[in-house]
């Protein structure tokens, strides 16, 4: 993987160099998010970050994505990677890096799905993202104690059942969890945990008791 520099003229042995090399970084910690496995979704993600004379990342962002999760993990390798760098003396730190992240599918599951098929999953994902929060937003209120009807729950447990938030995906996004808690990633992990318990689900309480408090 190559590091682009927004800053011409800068030379390339001077550039940060994440210890071990990213490619190897990005492929030992890699997580494929659950939605675009399961659609057979894949791509290459650009991150612009900034680094600070420790070598710590901040002001990270999405400069150019696929549309889906695979945005969001890129983004989290890239935070993961953070304090790894070895930055050169005299590093400006408000230059912005910008790295590909690479994610592909070899499974035999996604042989038969057409790139439309492919492009109406990633479409249908963006069209989605405002269903999911009205669900997200809904539990949250119910958590804090706003009352609800019967009427109006039932409307929301079937539209997350539409979106496919069944307890197969809750246990899923848990297993993923409970991955980045081994790579000392607790915030992803509490934000896996936190979006079950916001799904209406007790699945994950145990977790967030545990590590997220």
């Amino acid at each position: 993987m190559i590091i682009l520099l927004l800053c011409y003229g800068f030379a390339v042995e001077a550039q940060p160099q994440l210890k071990g090399g990213l490619e190897s970084f990005v492929m030992n910690n890699k997580i494929y998010p659950r939605y675009s496995l399961q659609n057979c979704i894949d791509g290459t993600v650009r991150i612009s970050f900034k680094l600070n004379q420790r070598g710590e990342v901040y002001h990270s962002k999405i400069t150019n994505g696929v549309g889906t999760d695979l945005d969001d993990e890129a983004l989290r390798l890239i935070r993961m990677s953070s304090g790894r760098w070895t930055v050169p003396a005299g590093h400006d730190s408000t230059v912005a890096i910008i790295v590909p992240i690479s994610f592909s599918i070899s499974s035999e599951d996604c042989r038969g799905r057409s790139k439309a098929q492919i492009q109406q999953a990633i479409q249908n994902y963006v069209a989605n993202q405002g269903l999911t929060n009205a669900v997200l937003n809904f539990y949250k209120n119910k958590q804090r104690g706003t009352i609800y009807t019967k009427e109006e729950e039932e409307k929301i447990v079937a539209l997350r059942a539409s979106l496919g938030y069944d307890e197969e995906y809750l246990q899923q996004r848990i297993a993923d969890g409970r991955k980045k808690l081994k790579q000392k990633d607790r915030q992803g992990a509490c934000e896996d945990f936190l979006f079950v318990k916001h799904m209406g689900s007790e699945l994950a309480d145990e977790l967030l008791a545990q590590y997220c408090n």
